[in-house]
């Protein structure tokens, strides 16, 4: 199985109006993670980017976060940013998009931010059109697949390393089925890039329309 580490450059041209990549004049890149927040894995998250004063992107289910006001309110008080992930965590390739949108909306009453991350990163074209007034649709350039139980917690760790470059948008999960790989990876990471001069910070929050 072909695992694509970072997009083609043809379907970043093709959604150009979406966010892959963030241009920055400095050694700094963009952690991001998605699925939370949940007890077994944000606090530990929350906990290693501490230790490299190192800020990111949490992409909240709605669910979740009603589930675990608690770890929400403590990823904001922590000085991270927080996107909108649907709140049931859909598939917009296999969802009408008036419910997918009912998903943002319900999620959104959870979450306050105007970053958003379609789940699977699949997201039709209307999706796209209804979103883009209200939100920046947030990519990836290097996706680790922490996710993946057939990609071990060192070639999840090589995935960000081998790819990364300055303003890279990274993906890993902080989800129970990631954390094996992403509790071994994240602190490697954080370690190996920060011995190269990296930072790390949250995605910037555009301006409301």
């Amino acid at each position: 199985m072909m695992r694509l580490i970072s997009p083609p450059a043809l379907v970043k041209r093709i959604y150009s109006s979406l966010l892959w990549h963030i241009p920055v004049n400095e050694k700094k890149i963009f952690l991001t993670f998605d699925d939370g927040p949940v007890p077994e894995a944000t606090p530990f998250v929350m906990d290693t980017l501490e230790n490299y004063n190192a800020k990111a992107t949490f992409f909240c289910i709605g669910n979740n976060v009603e589930k675990h006001p608690d770890i929400y309110a403590q990823i904001i008080k922590r000085g991270h940013a927080t996107g909108n992930h649907t709140w049931s965590h859909v598939n917009g390739w296999k969802t009408k998009t008036q419910q997918y949108l009912e998903e943002v909306s319900l999620c959104a009453q959870k979450v306050n931010s105007v970053l958003f991350r379609p789940p699977y990163g699949k997201i039709s074209r209307p999706q796209i059109k209804a979103l883009t007034p209200h939100y920046q649709i947030i990519m990836w350039d290097v996706l680790s697949y922490d996710y993946d139980s057939e990609v071990s917690p060192e070639k999840c760790a090589a995935n960000v390393l081998k790819n990364i470059r300055p303003g890279s948008v990274v993906v890993f999960h902080d989800s129970v089925k990631a954390f094996k790989n992403m509790s071994y990876a994240l602190p490697l990471v954080l370690k190996e890039l920060s011995l190269q001069g990296y930072s790390f910070d949250a995605i910037p929050q555009p301006p409301k329309q």
